[in-house]
């Protein structure tokens, strides 16, 4: 979980086991949560929400990051995931069951991995960064 130092946005990026993953892009990254009220352009703060993500695992899965957008809750109708877009994201489908809008983005278009700005020491600290335990 990342939160703006001005605490008007919030990113979490979980990475769920495939095998317990109902989606096709099982195995991803997932940006679980992302709102932004006003710390900064949206696309931004997702790019850097990313770095920090890579930075606290290195590993990047061969599926990257994967985002899911309900287009029923989004403002502006006409352009959902917008923000995602000008990260780079990729739409990508829509989920099965809920019929949520995909977007993705690969490892290749990921940006360079860094620390999150004040970030403190790990709070469960492991031996290896790439595996699936808490930041």
């Amino acid at each position: 979980m990342l939160r703006a130092t001005t605490g008007t946005a919030l990113w979490v990026t979980s990475w769920p086991l495939a095998e317990y993953t109902k989606h096709e892009w099982a195995g991803a990254w997932v940006n679980s949560l992302f709102r932004n009220e006003g710390a900064g352009l949206s696309s931004e703060l997702i790019l850097a929400a990313v770095a920090a993500t890579r930075y606290r695992w290195p590993d990047v899965p061969a599926l990257g990051m994967i985002t899911f957008v309900d287009a029923s809750k989004v403002r502006k109708k006409r352009d959902p995931g917008r923000c995602y877009i000008k990260a780079g994201f990729k739409h990508v489908g829509e989920t099965k069951v809920n019929g949520l809008l995909a977007f993705q983005l690969l490892p290749d278009e990921m940006p360079e991995p860094e620390r999150a700005i004040g970030a403190t020491a790990e709070l469960f600290p492991s031996d290896s960064q790439s595996d699936h335990s808490p930041p």
